[in-house]
């Protein structure tokens, strides 16, 4: 089972920022401070709404089929992840 990526501050729900890098192969190690990018900030239903999107070469039609919804549902899934990336955007 693979650890997932904390995105928010377990404490206050703050969106996290990346602190340290590491390279496996020769264990140099990168500090600073980095924020998230926009794909980890959203959640995990809107990343794999996103993959799905790109699989599908966005088709919503084709999506719409595949998850056993109506296009407007998909439709509106887009909407409302598009509007949650400008929010993140601002």
């Amino acid at each position: 089972m693979h650890a997932k990526l904390p995105t928010l501050c377990p404490s206050c729900e703050t969106i996290l920022n990346v602190s340290q890098l590491s390279c496996e192969n020769c264990q140099t190690v990168v500090q600073g401070s980095y924020p998230l990018p926009i794909f980890l900030k959203l959640s995990p239903k809107e990343q794999e709404f996103i993959l799905q999107f790109f699989l599908t070469s966005g088709s919503l039609k084709e999506m719409a089929s595949q998850l056993g919804v109506s296009y407007p549902t998909v439709r509106n899934q887009l909407d409302d992840t598009i509007q949650h990336i400008k929010e993140l955007t601002l």
